[in-house]
């Protein structure tokens, strides 16, 4: 059973390598996508949306129901599909879900010059069964382990097979985009220059509840923002050790309090739960100039009209 992330075609190859090294083995290649989130994991396994067996053998269909019965009481969500199915089933998810993601940001970026409030677009669109809430949150672009390599290798398998993958190539080059600009969103907000200016991040991680820094939005945000002159410190719950080898020339805080203290504007980057609770009249008071860029909309703006700028 493969539960990695593999090319389609990956469990034909191991099949074959098995067939070739002893052709009297007596053994089933089947295809487990894993669908599981960083940092609910545990949960996910347990309740899932639906468990991918990719085989047609009818003793590994068996096998793998009967490995999974444990999962519910009467019947795992169990789709049972050909092993190259179930091997596109995965990039097919993870490429449609980054799709979402751009799609709100580039929404999000439309709503800002027409003057609309893309968490109520994004409520809006997502109240629509055909659609669904969930990743309709603007934000810096997507990170982490899966989105940005499983969107990459489905175009080269895609190229592979002479197919071209618009959406999906557009989808990354989007983002790659987006996560750039965002140093440029904070000069925007302090009049254009950050030279001499000192800008406080809060969040590193590519999300919350993990300590994974693999491809975070945090990383060419603040290497934008010490091209541009600024000084930069930084405070996350517990991705700090791992990004002081991605981002070895900041300082790192102990806390958001004194992270923001003296700074001449604080970026949300990581939507961690701890932010939204902060003490807005104590941040404020810490800063050398009250600016907000929250490029997860974590913040209300009625909540920062005694004076802090978002």
């Amino acid at each position: 059973m493969t539960k990695s992330t593999v090319p389609v075609g990956t469990g034909d190859e191991v099949e074959r390598i098995i067939r070739e090294t002893n052709p009297s083995a007596d053994v089933v290649v089947a295809s487990n996508p894993e669908f599981l989130r960083e940092g609910a994991a545990i949960r996910d396994f347990k309740f899932p949306d639906r468990v991918v067996v990719g085989t047609s053998d009818e003793r590994g269909r068996k096998v793998m129901g009967d490995i999974y019965r444990p999962l519910s009481l009467n019947q795992a969500p169990l789709m049972f599909t050909a092993r190259r199915t179930a091997e596109m089933i995965k990039y097919a998810a993870n490429a449609f879900l980054a799709t979402k993601i751009t799609f709100i940001n580039e929404i999000a970026d439309l709503s800002e010059k027409v003057g609309a409030n893309v968490q109520e677009v994004a409520r809006g669109i997502g109240l629509d069964n055909r659609i669904g809430t969930k990743f309709l949150h603007a934000g810096p672009g997507f990170g982490g382990s899966c989105f940005p390599k499983d969107t990459k290798a489905l175009i080269k398998i895609a190229q592979d097979y002479d197919v071209n993958l618009r959406i999906v190539e557009s989808v990354l080059a989007v983002n790659e985009n987006r996560k750039r600009a965002m140093a440029r969103k904070v000069s925007q907000a302090l009049g254009g220059s950050l030279r001499g200016k000192t800008i406080a991040v809060l969040g590193l991680t590519f999300k919350p509840d993990t300590d994974d820094m693999r491809d975070a939005p945090s990383i060419p945000l603040v290497t934008g923002l010490l091209d541009m002159g600024a000084k930069v410190k930084a405070f996350d719950p517990v991705g700090m050790e791992q990004a002081k080898s991605e981002l070895p020339s900041i300082t790192y805080c102990e806390d958001a309090y004194s992270c923001a203290q003296g700074a001449d504007a604080v970026v949300v980057v990581t939507e961690w739960t701890q932010f939204r609770g902060l003490d807005l009249d104590r941040l404020k008071a810490a800063m050398a100039q009250p600016v907000v860029v929250d490029l997860r909309n974590i913040f209300r703006p009625e909540d920062m009209a005694s004076g802090l700028r978002v």
